[in-house]
């Protein structure tokens, strides 16, 4: 691979900053370990400022940005319009993807079985339970688990002042599944693994997801027979029915009790942390894709599509 002069966007405004951050860094590193040029930019103060940065133009950005503004399509629809390839999903995926409510809808459309929700106003959910429970209540458009909360019978009332939830107005509440927490990364057209999630406590939060030691990671997940090919090709059905490009990540619970049918997809990712606690490195590595040429992929697949 020739040397590129590639800029990478870390950090951020977004809830997901510190995991950005991490994200980022680990990526540059990599990137210049295989003897590529790389600028490191924080878009912390603004659009301005990192237009200023991208002068003169790198040969690609590397988003490494996670949350609003990094991954929901604002900041692909910026390099799109300063004619820079860009890595990961494009402008319309990314915007889908962030959207659970409208990403249901494709996953749906596309045949792909999903958990009852509702999208309802902060107003309606402290008025009382929107649904029967046990219910989940996420924010519409936030990754990583971000303000997630599991509601189980004689739990306490919700609390979603201004203060515990500056996610917006509009809340998605979703039927609980109980069950197994699974995981898929896809890498351009290709399902890599099926990883089991095991949180040590809880349920998988923010804390589980980027803390040592607070979950365990089974790969390949123990599944029945035929049921690991089912969960990977449900995942590469999702990033299709999304639009998305080079490397997503699937999520997926799956309750035992009713079999296959216990199988269903919450959400994608379309801009998969890459932290040392990752998913999406730790599955290419099972499949013998070490970290530096993972990165250096999704170099230069945002390069050939340009």
């Amino acid at each position: 691979m020739n040397v590129h002069r590639v800029a990478v966007l870390l950090g951020g405004r977004s809830a997901e900053r510190e995991v950005s951050l991490v994200s980022g860094k680990a990526c540059a590193k990599a990137l210049r370990e295989r003897g590529h040029d790389v600028l490191e930019i924080d878009p912390r103060d603004g659009v301005a400022e990192m237009v200023s940065a991208l002068q003169p133009k790198p040969d690609v950005v590397f988003n490494a940005l996670h949350g609003h503004w990094g991954e929901d399509g604002c900041v692909q629809g910026l390099l799109e319009l300063l004619d820079i390839p860009y890595t990961h999903s494009g402008v319309l995926a990314s915007a889908l993807a962030m959207d659970k409510g409208v990403a249901k809808k494709s996953f749906v459309a596309a045949g792909l079985p999903v958990a009852e929700s509702i999208i309802a106003s902060r107003a309606e959910v402290l008025a009382g339970d929107v649904m029967p429970r046990p219910y989940v209540v996420k924010p519409v458009a936030e990754g990583s688990s971000v303000g997630v909360e599991i509601i189980m019978p004689g739990a306490n009332s919700l609390v979603l002042d201004e203060e515990r939830w500056p996610y917006g107005d509009k809340v998605m509440v979703e039927r609980f599944v109980p069950g197994r927490e699974l995981t898929v990364a896809v890498m351009g057209e290709r399902p890599l693994s099926v990883t089991e999630i095991r949180p040590r406590q809880g349920f998988y939060d923010y804390t589980a997801k980027y803390t040592d030691g607070k979950a365990d990671h089974l790969l390949p997940a123990p599944l029945e027979n035929g049921l690991t090919e089912k969960v990977m090709e449900m995942a590469l059905a999702a990033h299709r029915a999304l639009g998305c490009r080079g490397v997503s990540r699937a999520d997926f619970r799956f309750d035992e009790d009713l079999g296959e049918d216990g199988l269903i997809i919450l959400e994608v990712n379309t801009q998969p942390g890459m932290t040392p606690l990752s998913l999406v490195p730790e599955q290419a590595a099972h499949v013998g894709i070490p970290f530096g040429e993972l990165v250096e992929w999704i170099v230069e697949e945002a390069l050939c599509r340009a």
